[in-house]
């Protein structure tokens, strides 16, 4: 299986928050997929690189009402595997505070940063390739 991964942003965030909201998925994910990163390499002088992601990554952007709809989409589709980062997340200090404060959020009011899928890239393709990429 030919797998794609998606990087979506939304697309008011200053440049900072957008920075952190892709380490923040790129690890989340990462944390779910066997062989995420690939072996490390030498370069022409030995000097040996901590092994990357295989899988190109495009940075795509969408306002918060295409987010939550592309969240909905995604978790319902086969195959796919999608995380979140919402505003209840970028605000909480530690993670407890956060678990805290998503148990008493609903989901419908969630507020996306970005997300990032996974899955088949004609699955993945269906749902992101209306969407623009980041300038």
């Amino acid at each position: 299986m030919v797998v794609k991964i998606v990087l979506v942003l939304r697309a008011d965030l200053p440049p900072a928050l957008a920075a952190n909201a892709a380490a923040v998925l790129g690890l989340a994910l990462g944390g779910r997929l066997e062989r995420s990163v690939a072996a490390d390499s030498p370069d022409a002088s030995g000097t040996l690189h901590a092994g990357l992601n295989p899988v190109p990554v495009p940075t795509l952007v969408a306002s918060a009402e295409e987010l939550r709809a592309l969240h909905d989409q995604a978790t319902s589709a086969a195959d796919v595997t999608v995380v979140g980062f919402n505003e209840v997340a970028r605000r909480s200090r530690t993670y407890p505070e956060y678990e805290q404060a998503l148990a008493a959020t609903p989901s419908h009011t969630l507020d996306y940063v970005g997300l990032i899928v996974h899955g088949p890239r004609n699955g993945v393709t269906k749902l992101t390739k209306r969407l623009e990429l980041m300038a």
